[in-house]
């Protein structure tokens, strides 16, 4: 299998601080941001690995992966996204390194604590489709949702003003070579982009999507707050003494459980 960080995008969200840097390479506790999600896949067991970023600061990613110091034994390829046309279109820019692999795509600003190799395994065993990892959340409805009926997905909403479970999809997703078929075939959405949703819902209609529900934590820091939050937890399991620098700051105004 090979693996696939997609880190392109604006970072919107995030300015001024993605005036001058794509926010994949903002700092989250003492790593750059990218490293979280790329520690995931090499978990997992995969050494090929591509890596989307936009035409503004694709040549920084190279060199943060020059030396290759940090991840020895990773093959890092890149290619960039010239216009911000979605997940999907990112994604079908990586056909020609894939070939006929299965393929497992995370999105750049997503920080799991799950260990997925599990899953890597039970997907190459898979015969056809696809797999995607849920979690459930408190606001649904910033999130594509997945509709559960049994042990299959039966719909997936992206964004509804009325959510109908609390099953978030997260930003990791295993294809198999279909994938960029469906790719070809997707026509842009109101946005004017090709949607992943679109992609993932073709799976569900085939009745070949699988999924696993995380058991730990998850984040996707491309905000403000969910950014302060994956700093704040990340520190905590690097074992970062986070109570006592709390303690000093705000001394008896603050109390812990």
């Amino acid at each position: 299998m090979k693996g696939i960080i997609l880190a392109g995008g604006t970072g919107s969200r995030l300015y001024p601080c993605t005036a001058v840097t794509n926010k994949h390479l903002l700092p989250v506790f003492n790593q750059p941001m990218v490293y979280y999600p790329l520690k995931t896949l090499v978990k997992a067991g995969l050494t090929d690995i591509m890596i989307v970023s936009g035409k503004e600061h694709a040549d920084h990613f190279k060199k943060l992966f020059d030396k290759n110091e940090h991840f020895p034994g990773i093959n890092f390829n890149f290619a960039v996204q010239k216009d911000a046309g979605g997940i999907a279109q990112a994604l079908g820019l990586c056909r020609d390194f894939v070939g006929q692999d299965k393929i497992i795509v995370i999105l750049g600003d997503n920080i799991f604590e799950d260990d997925i190799s599990g899953a890597v395994i039970e997907f190459q065993k898979q015969a056809k489709g696809a797999k995607i990892f849920l979690k459930k959340v408190t606001d649904p409805e910033r999130f594509g949702v997945a509709r559960i009926e049994g042990d299959k997905i039966i719909e997936i909403e992206e964004k509804p003003l009325s959510p109908k479970s609390d099953l978030a999809v997260t930003g990791l997703y295993m294809y198999d070579e279909q994938v960029w078929e469906v790719i070809s075939n997707l026509q842009p959405s109101g946005r004017g982009e090709l949607e992943i949703t679109d992609v993932n819902n073709f799976f569900v209609r085939q009745g070949t999507m699988t999924y696993e529900i995380l058991c730990h934590s998850w984040s996707d820091a491309g905000t403000f707050s969910s950014l302060l939050r994956a700093n704040i937890r990340t520190a905590m399991i690097e074992g970062f003494d986070l109570k006592t620098v709390l303690k000093d700051m705000f001394g008896d105004e603050i109390e812990f459980k």
